[in-house]
């Protein structure tokens, strides 16, 4: 058979049922025998590299450099890790919840739902249980199995949102991995054996552990762990939320659209979310020498909704509140720094200018009259316009940037009259037990339907253009999360159902020949385990909802 291997970019023969592995042993046996190849991407879509070559392909082999390589290392990472669970706690189940900065979340409950807080010793325990698995280099092997038999299995070990999950789909057959006879299903493939996993750590946090792995191409280095209290806090309230409504996974929340129940759901979340806004509201009431509030989040978390709905909320308390977009103060375009490419980096805090915002808002705090900037992006200049503002007794500032969090901004402002914000869509949803729901993939639906409605964006260039987004996240916003003194979780339990309607027909107009097709695949396949709303049903959303700033009809 012909295969055309994208990273020699060459075409070669091989036999008939080949598998790329042993592709990849003859095209990158240097490669190949340090174990750095993860996976594959064959035709564009992420296969384990078992797969066995039938017909002619375009092949890319990827390693740890590859977001779907760093994929592929932790779905069997938390395999090894449920192993070591099983093995050293049998009447336990490992519930991985979510991904925090330093790796994820993960809790052993008992079979009546309770925490079991891991001692040191029991950590370090499963720690060498995992190394010792790791050490033996143990097949990780795919079967295709009944629903009947998956199901079996999942209710051995206790895993009964995987077993509800499966039957609200109503699939007759299920991929089941097996790491020396113990079975569970991923929801993407696995590496070839345990003597991949090159590098974990295993730390205590919370009421559980965080499971660390190497960052993006650094495959044999271990983060520094990052106790992001905050924002673990935020998580955790979401959680306890979803539980209470029933829906603390897929599988439930599935089975509650199933039965009828979206619209009540639906209006359950969007009182709970007016209900934050006035708690955000009353907190910024009772900071009267504060005057200005700054909201910071990542790529589609809402922000300019939250900002709009949170000024109502004050007006209703008798505060003023009053807007500066903290655009206008971008440096005239030729000031503007440079990144390592040679390109504009606008993202930059320098790409401000800080010592004419510092001057303003200062002047704004001693009740001084100034002129607002407006930034012309088209000529890359600020000019004045006659917009003048002063901050009388009752009002209050909002501004709303990436950089709103970063002390450095505002570095000779008075921070005591300053409250931060960070918003973002912090989605707890699990799709089982041992499968959560990236937070990343939850905003990238957001701003797929948003840019494809608003932007004349193409969902293909939306993906393509989201890793410079992440970047300048990782940069500009996740370091100081920590900083904010609000956490607005603006994720809605119902989103995911909801967004898989609007965006399950612009993933699938993705040519197989686009390079974002890979990613758009992923995404289908991860969209495929909910059951999608009703028009009906999405007629429920209130036009003030966050969610329409995205899917449209917004009244703000």
């Amino acid at each position: 058979m012909k295969i055309w291997c994208e990273n020699t970019n060459s075409e070669y023969s091989v036999d008939y049922g080949t598998t790329l592995m042993d592709a990849a042993k003859a095209l990158l046996p240097e490669q190949t025998g340090n174990r750095d190849i993860l996976a594959a991407l064959v035709d564009g879509q992420l296969k384990a590299l078992n797969f066995h070559i039938c017909r002619p392909h375009k092949v890319q082999f990827i390693d740890y450099d590859h977001a779907n390589g760093i994929k592929t290392y932790v779905r069997s990472l938390c395999f090894v890790l449920q192993k070591a669970v099983h093995d050293l706690f049998p009447d336990k189940l490992l519930v991985i919840k979510y991904a925090l900065p330093s790796g994820h979340y993960c809790e052993l409950h008992s079979s009546d739902n309770s925490i079991h807080i891991l001692s040191g010793a029991e950590i370090r325990q499963l720690k060498a249980a995992m190394k010792d698995i790791i050490k033996e280099d143990l097949p990780l092997r795919k079967e295709r199995l009944t629903e009947e038999e998956a199901e079996k299995i999942f209710s051995a070990n206790g895993q009964m949102a995987k077993v509800e999950l499966m039957k609200s789909l109503g699939r007759y057959t299920s991929s089941v991995y097996f790491l020396d006879g113990y079975g569970d299903t991923f929801y993407g493939p696995l590496v070839p054996s345990t003597g991949y996993l090159k590098a974990f750590e295993l730390r205590p946090f919370g009421k559980g552990v965080c499971l660390q792995y190497p960052q993006k191409g650094r495959k044999d280095e271990i983060p520094m762990m990052t106790r992001q209290a905050k924002l673990a806090a935020a998580l955790e309230d979401h959680d306890r939320w979803c539980r209470t409504l029933g829906t603390w996974n897929v599988g439930t929340l599935n089975q509650s659209i199933l039965e009828g129940h979206a619209k009540r759901i639906i209006n359950l979340a969007e009182a709970r979310h007016e209900r934050k806004y006035v708690e955000m509201a009353d907190a910024i009431k009772r900071r009267p020498d504060a005057k200005i509030v700054f909201i910071a989040g990542p790529s589609s978390s809402g922000k300019t909704s939250s900002s709009l709905r949170l000024a109502q909320q004050c007006k209703i308390l008798g505060m003023n509140p009053k807007v500066i977009e903290l655009d206008n103060y971008f440096v005239d375009r030729e000031h503007t720094p440079k990144d390592e490419f040679g390109n504009y980096d606008f993202e930059s805090l320098y790409a401000m200018d800080l010592d004419f915002l510092n001057l303003q808002l200062n002047q704004l705090l001693r009740g001084e009259e100034i002129e607002i900037p407006k930034f012309n992006f088209k000529t890359g200049s600020r000019s004045f316009e006659g917009n003048r503002m002063k901050l009388e007794e009752d009002d209050i500032l909002i501004m709303e940037g990436i950089h709103a969090l970063n002390p450095e901004m505002v570095s000779g402002v008075d921070q005591s009259k300053i409250i931060r914000i960070y918003a973002s869509a912090l989605t707890s949803l699990s799709i089982d037990e041992n499968n959560n729901i990236s937070t990343t993939d939850n905003r990238l639906l957001r701003r797929i339907v948003r840019d494809n409605r608003v932007r004349g964006i193409t969902p293909e260039e939306t993906i393509l253009r989201w890793d410079s987004v992440r970047r300048g996240e990782n940069r500009n916003i996740f370091p100081f999360q920590e900083n904010a003194d609000i956490m607005f979780n603006s994720a809605l339990i119902f989103e995911l159902p909801l967004l898989k309607f609007y965006a399950e027909p612009l993933l699938r107009r993705i040519s197989p020949t686009s390079p974002a097709y890979s990613e758009a695949v992923r995404l289908l396949k991860f969209l495929s385990y909910l059951v999608a709303l009703s028009p009906e049903e999405i007629a429920v959303i209130p036009p003030a909802s966050i969610i329409r700033e995205f899917i449209g009809g917004q009244c703000l």
